[in-house]
């Protein structure tokens, strides 16, 4: 099995030297976008207080016009974003001539200004010299600034000072040898974290031992480093190796992107043909996005939050009663894989008499002799489950997602089921979509958890804020019913 190249270990090293704040790649944009905005805002003021002075020797009746100018910048920067005119690419483009679409742009927000204007029957209210001196100066300074900006922006990424999104790069020997930090950085917005060289196939169908090894070493780079995307580098001809390691990829949360190859790139290089440099294909891409993912995180903040404080009494009688009622601790904890299969403490009230957390993990059955006393009135009223919501406000859960397991369960489960691995593309939960549905407690029957992965996965695809907050109330009546909880 091949591992990371040779020269990762000084890719690392160079990286790791670079302290300090970084800027977010995705971040160039919107501050190109910004201070466009602001040299519109400038020309506005400038330009109407040096017509006033020239025209009327004095400085009246300003305010009207100094509307137009946030009016004119919101404009300019909605276009430009539908016109890739902030495409950070183009702004490391040093060829690139920006002038003219600068004045073409700036030509039609002059036109809808107009139309505006009309339409609303306020053309009297502004001086038109003042109009004309600010549509004229605009776009001089506009192009003035790019030029600047892009000193800039190109400055700071030459410097080391942009962070683009942390990818482990998986691809073949050659492929990766043709992609430099540079070129990653400034083409795709991709910072590497570490590469790992697949190994040369010999053909098939299937993927071989050392394919399948390197495949799972990716992934666990990936976790480790804290990776946001896998992204792979090779020949667009060898599609036996892209469906493969694409097919491996599934079990992995992460997107996945296929970059263009070096025959693809030196197409992309000429100015012959008209290929972006951004070309890439997203072929996985992650089950939430962003936004959702903050959304999801602040309802399960809110949500432990005022969880802990409403079950506070509850928990502190439970646990007095807990340490009555037999010898042990309080809390029972138990290793999990949560998302991205990465492993984390679960807390429960201890609720038996053993504390198994290893190879070997005997699930509670009915009437399992093991319980407590009190540790069966926890588990059928699923009090003990309670002191999960630390681990929501710790990020290790979520208040709904797929019930985690334990480790030797995974294990299991994972060879016996191809997409119980699929669990693990959310952060598991204090209830979930599979509990509502009855399929909760003991698995006696792989067909019982394969139910179980059903639900798990639809929710995963279908997952929305409504869906949660479905799930929770129908988490509520399901207690009622205490279905399969012991």
């Amino acid at each position: 099995m091949e591992g990371p190249i040779d020269n990762a270990p000084l890719i690392e090293d160079r990286q790791d030297r670079r302290v300090g704040v970084k800027i977010p790649y995705s971040a160039l944009a919107h501050l190109v976008a910004s201070f466009d905005a602001a040299v519109i805002l400038f020309a506005s003021v400038v330009g109407t207080e040096l017509y006033q002075i020239l025209a009327n020797s004095g400085l009246d009746h300003l305010e009207p016009m100094f509307g137009i100018g946030p009016v004119a910048a919101l404009l300019y920067v909605l276009i430009g974003y539908s016109t890739g005119l902030y495409d950070v690419r183009a702004a490391l483009a040093k060829k690139q001539r920006d002038a003219g679409r600068i004045f073409a742009q700036w030509t039609l927000v002059i036109l809808l200004l107009t139309s505006l204007a009309f339409l609303m029957k306020s053309g009297a209210v502004y001086s038109r010299g003042s109009v004309i001196c600010f549509s004229l100066l605009a776009p001089l300074l506009l192009v003035g600034c790019r030029r600047f900006a892009k000193r800039i922006v190109a400055g700071v990424v030459a410097d080391g000072q942009v962070e683009g999104q942390r990818a482990v790069l998986l691809g073949t020997s050659e492929e990766l040898a043709a992609l430099g930090l540079a070129e990653l950085l400034e083409k795709f917005g991709l910072t590497e974290v570490e590469r790992v060289a697949f190994p040369a196939g010999r053909g098939g169908f299937a993927m071989s031992a050392g394919e399948a090894a390197t495949l799972e070493h990716a992934i666990a780079v990936a976790r480790i480093r804290g990776a946001e995307a896998i992204v792979l580098a090779f020949p667009w001809s060898d599609t036996r190796k892209v469906e493969l390691v694409r097919d491996g990829l599934r079990i992995s949360p992460l997107p996945v992107r296929l970059l263009p190859d070096r025959r693809i790139r030196s197409l992309a290089g000429n100015p012959s043909f008209r290929l972006q440099n951004s070309l890439s294909v997203e072929i996985q891409r992650g089950p939430l996005s962003r936004a959702e993912q903050a959304s999801k995180r602040l309802l399960d903040v809110v949500g432990a939050l005022v969880g802990l404080v409403v079950f506070a009494p509850l928990m502190i009688l439970s646990a007095i009663v807990v340490k009555l009622d037999s010898p042990g601790p309080v809390f029972f904890r138990q290793k999990r894989n949560g998302f991205n299969a990465k492993e984390f403490s679960i807390f429960k009230f201890r609720t038996m008499t053993v504390m198994e957390d290893g190879a070997t993990v005997v699930q509670a059955k009915r009437f399992d002799p093991r319980c407590t006393r009190f540790g069966r009135l926890l588990r059928r009223s699923s009090i003990d489950e309670v002191p999960q919501l630390i681990n929501v406000l710790m990020g290790d859960m979520s208040l709904v997602g797929p019930r985690p397991h334990a480790l030797a369960h995974d294990s299991h489960y994972g060879r016996l089921l191809s997409e119980y691995a699929f669990r693990h593309h959310v952060k598991p939960g204090i209830t979930g979509w599979a509990q509502v549905k009855g399929y909760r407690g003991e698995t006696a029957l792989v067909e019982q958890m394969k139910g179980r992965i059903d639900c798990d996965l639809w929710y995963i695809n279908n997952w929305s804020l409504a869906l949660d907050f479905k799930v929770l109330l129908l988490t509520c009546l399901e207690l009622t019913n205490r279905r399969n909880a012991y």
